[in-house]
């Protein structure tokens, strides 16, 4: 097997890039392990932590590497994010989303083909394009690096069916290595992503402990979850995060903390772009106090001093639980993870929840006979045109619930019988109906408002005679210097007049069908996508039902531990239970202690000083090292006793 020889990596060091682009003088614990194990070929799986740096990770080695980074995400404000911080770094980077022309796509391909950029950004579905492989395999692919990746293992919380084109496109770069980072993933998860991604053998495997420094997690329970909830937003303060599981319940929220004197706003997947952005600001400002959202909000923000994370609701995945609950304490300084459990109402919601996700297999069959008569699409027909789907119409319509709706499409989609995409922004298209020569005589008698928008379409994009193409509404605002309701009102005139076909940009849920559309009788759902899913679902809502009850009375933390996989793991020393029994032996509070004294300690150092230093046992010491160690801090013990430190290195 070839690798990535070190020879065709550039001649300055993973501190040198650092240093140079980022202004740090160190790296975090495990990042230069991860970029060394890269820098010399092999594939690689990381488990960080939430805030972890993981963007480090492969963003150092993209500089080191000659050829461009492929980055796969499903995240559309992340890359956009990363994109321009790099961007301000002077760093070449770009991405694709959805919103592209075909010819702003191909000129971003032909820029990272020419222009020496050195990370491209895309998500999964990108990978089957023909345009975009045509190009890509015409590239010096250095690295493919898979964020999110537990969305690859389909016995994963957040399983996506497009992941799984992953493998597909690893095939055209045989010699590549790939990075795949998650923040979550259980045993199971992790041998699974290796699996799915085609690791080659002998792969790395670098993971943090899921323990999180400075984060005490609380379980209260309650019958009176508001009053509890206000309670403790008034007794902690600084910036905080609600989660709730529905943009109902979003709003619901926000509006009592406002009319109990809390500073709140709400945040979910329906509100629109700029309100979405002008949201978000104000939180990650300090502007706004208090979000109350669901998981649409979260998903790389980088704020650090989150101070409290509340749910009012029993998630129905410790895996959820973990990510939102450490959106708090970044910074490393003290801060909560508090879920109000009220057991009457939680347990039952919890089944619910879960049966929701798994409608019988008859309704399934209906539902997708019931969306191929709305949509009218023939028996034979469908297969690879995309259909918007107006799913509240539809359960209007046909009487079905919006939930069952929505896990049927789900199943359909891993079944392999339809793409499913819910909440997709779709920009605006337009297309001009006239020939060349009736346009210009209707602009020569047309307004000079419609003359003007005419005039910078025809500037701004090609091919407009011949098919519809996608255009920046705000951006054309902006030059026209236009508001929208101007601007939306002159392209309605436009299209009465027949001058042009204009479709509004707006936010929907569209299916595509990848079979064609048979009779319901024949939907066959597999065992494993259906009852073998619906066996894990269940044991992730044991598991949360188990941590939020606590019986036999066991560190928080330990239970999350336990649950990714660290059965060996010590007592907190911060969570609720902690703090009622006051555990006996090394905690992680206290090792906590013992490597900051060392992280601030002249090294080398020698063990019996420490000792001493901090009246802690010889055996507490050295777990704390061996903890160390396995984080990624370079610490040794000699076998005269003298601890030191030791960098990563390459082969």
């Amino acid at each position: 097997m070839v690798r990535q020889s070190v020879n065709d990596v550039v001649s300055v060091s993973p501190l040198d890039i650092l240093r140079r682009y980022w202004g740090y003088d160190e790296f975090r614990p495990m990042q230069e392990d991860i970029i060394c194990s890269i820098l010399n070929g092999y594939d690689t799986l990381a488990l960080m932590p939430t805030g972890g740096g993981k963007s480090i990770t492969f963003q150092v080695p993209a500089l080191m590497l000659p050829g461009i980074t492929i980055v796969i995400t499903p995240l559309v404000a992340l890359m956009r994010d990363q994109v321009s911080r790099l961007q301000t770094l002077k760093i070449k980077a770009e991405y694709l989303h959805s919103g592209m022309s075909s010819g702003k796509i191909i000129e971003a391909l032909d820029n990272c083909l020419y222009g020496e950029y050195k990370l491209l950004y895309v998500s999964p579905e990108r990978l089957v394009s023909e345009t975009f492989l045509r190009r890509i395999t015409n590239m010096n692919v250095s690295l493919i690096v898979v964020d999110e990746s537990h969305c690859v293992c389909q016995w994963g919380y957040d399983f996506r069916p497009n992941y799984l084109k992953i493998a597909d496109f690893r095939t055209h770069f045989a010699d590549t290595p790939v990075l795949a980072l998650t923040a979550t993933a259980t045993t199971e998860v992790v041998a699974d992503i290796q699996d799915k991604l085609m690791f080659r053998q002998p792969a790395k495997l670098f993971q943090r402990s899921f323990y999180r420094k400075n984060l005490s997690y609380v379980v209260k329970t309650t019958t009176d979850k508001l009053s509890d909830l206000v309670n403790i937003l008034n007794s902690v303060k600084g910036s905080g995060l609600v989660y709730v599981r529905s943009r109902k319940k979003a709003k619901l929220y926000c509006d009592l903390l406002n009319e109990n004197g809390i500073d709140a706003a709400y945040f979910h997947a329906g509100l629109s772009h700029d309100s979405k952005v002008k949201k978000q600001k104000a939180w990650m400002n300090n502007e706004t106090r208090i979000m109350v959202c669901t998981n649409a909000f979260g998903m790389g923000i980088d704020k650090e001093d989150v101070r409290i994370v509340v749910h009012p609701e029993l998630p129905i995945a410790l895996e959820d639980y973990y990510q939102e609950a450490g959106r708090a304490a970044r910074d490393n300084q003290p801060s909560y993870a508090v879920l109000l459990f009220d057991p009457a109402t939680d347990l039952s919601a919890v089944e619910k929840r879960v049966a929701s996700g798994f409608p019988p297999r008859e309704k399934i069959q209906k539902i997708y006979g019931d969306i191929a008569s709305f949509l009218q699409i023939a028996e034979g027909a469908g297969t690879g045109h995309l259909f918007e789907l107006n799913i509240s119409l539809f359960c209007h319509l046909f009487r079905h619930s919006v939930l069952e709706v929505h896990a049927a499409l789900s199943l359909l989609d891993i079944a392999g019988y339809i793409d499913f995409e819910v909440d997709q922004n779709m920009p605006s298209r337009v297309k001009i109906t006239l020939s060349r020569h009736e346009l210009y005589q209707v602009m020569d008698e047309s307004s000079d408002l419609h003359y003007r928008v005419m005039e910078l379409l025809l500037r701004s994009y090609t091919g407009l005679f011949t098919e519809h193409a996608i255009i920046d509404e705000p951006k054309l605002r902006t030059q026209l210097d236009m508001d929208a309701d101007t601007f939306y009102g002159a392209m309605l005139h436009l299209n009465r007049w027949g001058v042009l076909d204009y479709i509004p940009g707006k936010r929907a849920s569209y299916i595509r069908y990848k079979r064609p559309r048979c009779l319901p009788e024949n939907i066959h759902i597999s065992h494993d996508s259906y009852e073998k899913r619906l066996q894990k679902e269940r044991d992730r809502a044991e598991a949360s039902i188990a941590y939020a009850s606590s019986s036999a009375r066991k560190c928080r933390s330990q239970v999350l531990l336990n649950y990714f996989g660290e059965t060996h793991s010590l007592p907190c020393g911060l969570c609720d239970v902690c703090r009622e029994r006051k555990p006996s032996g090394l905690t992680f509070r206290t090792m906590e202690v013992i490597l900051d004294f060392l992280s601030q300690a002249s090294l080398p150092i020698n063990l019996s000083e420490v000792c001493k230093s901090l009246n802690a046992p010889k055996d507490y010491i050295l777990q704390s090292i061996s903890f160390a160690k396995r984080e990624g801090h370079p610490y040794e013990v000699r076998e005269d006793g003298m601890i030191l430190k030791k960098r990563a290195e390459t082969d």
